[in-house]
């Protein structure tokens, strides 16, 4: 029943998704910031359970970033950011079975593109600010596009400081 409910709420988002496996789903969030957040919404013998790759373990600034993530959380409805084992990001989170309808998977699916698209910018910023500036440079050492880095230009671009 609970998987059934799922497809059918991923049909009426129109949200591009797999079924790898019975009860589990992998959805595709497309964002603006975060371009895609990859969202796997399994279906447990208790509850639901959601996670979504939110960006790898920071190069540095490891207790502003961890502390900004913290912070967040506090705010945060249906899932939390978490670490796995090797330090990278997640939004992850579990509700009962019994709450999964239409308007719950919806309201989670916002949530987790919410949090991945709106944090992502800020995130890159607090824990990989000298890779984005090295890429910045590189880019324009070469006349690439530096389309896709506009949203760091006030600290990468040496040229507005």
């Amino acid at each position: 029943m609970t998987s059934e409910v799922i497809e059918a709420a991923l049909k009426a988002a129109d949200l591009a998704y797999e079924q790898p496996r019975p009860g589990a789903f992998l959805v595709t969030l497309p964002g603006q910031h975060k371009l895609a957040t990859m969202t796997w919404l399994v279906v447990g013998d208790q509850a639901l359970n959601i996670e979504a790759f939110f960006c790898r373990k920071p190069d540095e600034n490891h207790a502003d970033f961890y502390r900004w993530l913290l912070a967040k959380n506090g705010s945060m409805y249906g899932v939390h950011f978490a670490l796995d084992e090797i330090g990278d990001v997640y939004l992850v989170g579990r509700i009962p079975l019994s709450a999964v309808d239409d308007a719950e998977i919806d309201r989670l699916l916002g949530c987790v593109l919410t949090y991945a698209d709106e944090s992502f910018d800020r995130a890159l910023e607090l824990g990989f600010a000298t890779s984005i500036r090295k890429e910045w440079a590189w880019r324009v050492k070469r006349g690439e596009s530096l389309a896709n880095l506009q949203a760091f230009a006030r600290f990468a671009d040496p040229d507005r400081h």
